[in-house]
């Protein structure tokens, strides 16, 4: 998705067009303009050249907006703006306080003027005519982006304020030109009539107000963004290295992977990189929220931007540049804020139409005013008081305030929001889905228990169990390989180490997911995984399935083992919770969320983890790649969060309305979800929907008041209350309220920084109830596998019942259609079957199989 700034934007009209300009290109898959940072992103197959043409010919600028000078770009451009906006005022405001002088306070209060003023109304109101020219070029802006607008078949906030002011201009120059007829023809009673029809205070004060609105909105957005300006102040500009025995202090753009850099006590940290020398307690509360310094010592990773707090480091840097992990969140942080949440596509489509809509309403009270019999100086002020009041600027910033701001919230509290709809739809979910292992546990497993079948010894098991164990990547198999045996070693097993297996020795390996593992070792099958893994061959007798039961009850996975069609025993290994999980979980429920954990392992073992977390309902013995349809099953009931850290999880991650990833997960889960948990903490899940829930409220307070603002005072400024109320409101008054609408949206989005996690809970009580069955049902409805194997030796129906039922033992086996005559069967699957499995079953016949072929594939 390629960044873009949009110069020349004034609304929320403008940035409603320049999206609607650019989403019409050919090649254009999304396009989000936020009025709030100046930026539009634009994906898909578009070229550039293509974007940025688009934008021109709707009346606008853009450049491309490279990421890695986003930063000081975004910054640099605020300031100067601010900056510009601060010396108009203050020379508008010197020349209306001029301006008002010689026009109220000599008319009203007959404060003294210069004896050539002083009486002569020609020339006072020539006066007012040079001063309100002089602010009306001061602020000439207004003008050329409101009247290009117009020549370009557009209309904006500044088109409103131009028509307003230049209306109340051209009317005073109106009558100056009847004064000064009247005067010449010696009608000094006209004259004195028309000093009351003046209206070049309006059309000056209309501009200087408007701009006194401006910058309190400026400095008042500023504020918005203080969360990534606190973020880039926090990496140092420059850093000691280590190069050619020499210490040098270099711009830390210079630092290079691979280098040695120094880090004092005091001192940030200015790249990631791993400690090589020295141990020191390191303040990460900055990215991560967390308060607690964290030791650490060579070996271990530390993280740019973090504080170094006690001891003398030497780190080699491995992230660098922009792929530092404070570069990332800071990117993160960003393009999410660039994002727009799906709330603001009403105020986008009320914006389309909103300034055609004022002109018009503003002109048919000019009309009906006439029409009533007014003169046409007081139906004119209450038309341009209909122009000035009226504010499309609140409507476009309503959400982009809130999401800008609920993101620097989260990203000082370790969570890491990607995008405005996953904090918006955060806040609207009604289930949230736990992985167990890395997730609710520690995914750090141990080994609790070995027990050894009869037949075989302790160490045999271990030996054959670290053989297979050693060539996955699972937690449950790191555990068993870092086993070791307590006992005095007296069998040759031992003695031989599992990671010294020649892979010659070691073959066929083949990954189950959800089930185990398979190899061939010696030319005999070595199988590890679980119950079903086993239990398919008939291997796992009776009783040791009831001691597999006790010990999964215990909370602890039992792994079974088998070599060569003998049972080994098994192996118990156990994973903690975490400690906080079980409280997260609690606030999650109180929230009105429903609460599910969906994990492969053992359904005894998977309810024990669940009742220790407090987790209502329990989906077990799921395979990794089923993950992604349970969780779209469970979306037909409601919006789902999920939440996991592994690889296996991403596609289920991808699946839910949210995807959650822990940050200590892998990178691919961290890619998949739309939401990072910087802590790795379980109760952030609930502060993530709890905040999503304040900037929701935020969002919808914001576009009340803009939508009420608008529908209280258009009619206002329209005189439709006069009758009514005696109210009636002054063009001045009506600029002046247009200046604080938007003020008033930005601030109440500031509020937002006062959230505190934990705090408080915004309760929701959620309408999705359902039971275990209905979960049941979910995990049931689970699609089908097929498998199609190409068989040689078949010559009859009787070959095809013999193969039937070879097949049909199988455990896991659902049916199975068998043709002599096409050399084939189809075997359809309730979970997954080994190929070896099913080929040694057919081959057990005296058939030979020529190929097995996944038909899900």
């Amino acid at each position: 998705m390629q960044q873009y700034r949009v110069t020349g934007m004034s609304c929320a009209a403008c940035s409603s067009r320049v999206e609607r300009a650019v989403s019409k290109l050919k090649g254009v898959e999304e396009c989000n303009v936020n009025l709030l940072t100046g930026t539009m992103q634009v994906a898909g197959t578009v070229s550039e050249d293509q974007v940025i043409t688009a934008v021109e010919e709707a009346g606008y600028g853009a450049e491309i907006l490279v990421k890695k000078e986003y930063k000081d770009d975004n910054q640099n451009t605020d300031c100067r703006k601010e900056q510009a906006i601060r010396r108009r005022l203050l020379w508008s405001a010197v020349i209306l306080a001029l301006l008002v002088y010689v026009s109220m306070g000599h008319m009203m209060w007959g404060w003294p003027l210069p004896h050539w003023l002083a009486g002569n109304m020609v020339r006072t109101g020539f006066v007012q005519m040079v001063l309100t020219l002089l602010i009306m070029g001061i602020n000439r802006s207004f003008f050329v982006n409101g009247f290009r607008g117009v020549f370009h078949g557009r209309t904006n906030m500044d088109t409103l304020v131009a028509l307003g002011s230049m209306a109340s201009f051209v009317w005073s120059v109106y009558v100056l030109i009847r004064m000064m007829i009247a005067e010449q023809n010696g009608m000094h009673q006209v004259t004195e009539a028309y000093r009351m029809d003046f209206y070049f205070e309006t059309a000056a004060m209309i501009l200087v107000l408007i701009t006194v609105g401006k910058l309190l909105e400026s400095r008042s957005k500023g504020k918005t963004t203080d969360a990534i300006k606190s973020l880039m102040r926090l990496a140092p500009r420059e850093a000691i290295v280590r190069r050619d025995g020499a210490e040098l202090t270099v711009p830390i753009e210079d630092i290079v992977v691979g280098d040695l850099f120094i880090v004092k006590p005091g001192e940030r940290i200015p790249v990631d990189g791993t400690i090589t020398e020295g141990e020191s307690a390191v303040d990460e509360s900055a990215l991560t929220g967390e308060s607690i310094p964290v030791k650490k010592k060579a070996g271990e990773q530390v993280t740019s931007a973090t504080l170094n707090q006690s001891g003398f480091l030497v780190c080699r840097a491995t992230r660098v540049g922009e792929d530092t992990t404070l570069a990332q969140i800071i990117r993160m942080v960003s393009d999410a804020a660039a994002t727009k949440a799906p709330i603001a596509r009403l105020a986008d489509k009320v914006s389309g139409i909103f300034v055609p809509a004022v002109l018009v309403i503003a002109l048919i009270t000019v009309v009906v005013w006439l029409a009533v019999g007014k003169e046409l100086g007081y139906a004119l002020a209450i038309g341009i008081s209909v122009l000035v009041i009226s504010c499309p600027c609140a409507l476009g910033l309503a959400t982009p305030v809130a999401v800008m701001v609920g993101n620097g919230v989260g990203a000082r509290n370790g969570i890491l929001f990607k995008h405005a709809t996953a904090l918006e739809l955060a806040g609207k979910t009604d289930i949230v889905v736990f992985d167990k292992t890395g997730t609710i546990t520690n995914g750090t497993c141990t080994v609790t228990d070995v027990i050894p079948h009869e037949a075989s010894s302790k160490e045999e098991l271990i030996f054959f169990a670290k053989c297979i164990e050693s060539r996955s990547e699972h937690p449950l198999a790191r555990a068993v390989c870092k086993y070791e045996c307590e006992e005095t070693v007296r069998d040759s097993f031992v003695q031989i180490n599992a990671k010294s297996v020649e892979q010659s020795e070691l073959t066929a390996f083949q990954n189950h997911p959800g089930h185990g593992i398979s190899a061939i070792y010696k030319g005999k099958v070595l199988l590890g995984g679980n119950q079903t893994m086993l239990a398919k061959n008939h291997l796992i007798p009776p009783e040791w399935i009831e001691k597999a039961n006790y010990l999964a009850k215990e909370g602890k996975t039992p792994l079974y083992f088998s070599y060569d069609n003998q049972f080994l025993g098994l192996i118990a290994v156990a994973d903690t919770i975490r400690e906080d999980a079980a409280e997260a979980v609690e606030e999650l429920e109180a929230m009105g969320l429903q609460t599910v954990l969906l994990t492969g392992d053992h359904e005894n073992t998977a309810k024990a983890i669940a009742k220790q977390a407090n987790i209502e309902h329990v989906i077990a013995n799921v395979r990794p790649a089923d993950k992604e349809r349970v969780v779209a099953k469970l979306r037909e009931k409601g919006k789902v969060i999920m939440v996991g850290d592994g690889i296996n999880d991403a596609p289920a991650l991808t699946r839910a309305d949210v995807g959650i990833a822990i940050g200590a997960g892998t990178d691919i889960a961290i890619d998949a979800a739309d939401i990072v948990l910087m802590n790795s903490r379980v109760r952030d899940v609930a502060v993530a929907v709890d905040l999503s829930r304040a900037t929701l409220t935020t969002m919808k307070e914001n576009l009340f008041w803009a939508f009420f603002y608008n529908v209280l005072g258009i009619p206002l400024a329209a005189g439709a209350y006069i009758h009514v109320f005696g109210w009636e409101l002054n063009p001045m008054f009506g600029a002046a309220a247009m200046s604080l609408s938007s003020v008033c949206v930005v601030t109440n989005a500031l509020l937002l920084n006062l959230y505190r996690p934990h705090k408080k809970v915004h309760k929701r009580r959620t309408a999705t109830q359902f039971d275990d069955m209905e979960l049941q049902n979910v995990s049931g409805g689970i699609e089908r596998m097929k498998k199609t194997i190409m068989i040689e030796g078949m010559m009859c129906g009787h070959c095809e019942a013999r193969v039937k039922k070879a097949l049909e033992a199988i455990k896991g086996v659902e049916s199975v259609k068998v043709s002599h005559e096409e050399n084939k069967a189809e075997v359809m699957l309730q979970q997954e079957v080994a190929d070896e499995l099913l080929t040694k079953a057919i081959e057990d016949e005296d058939y030979k199989v020529l190929s097995v072929t996944d038909d899900n594939a």
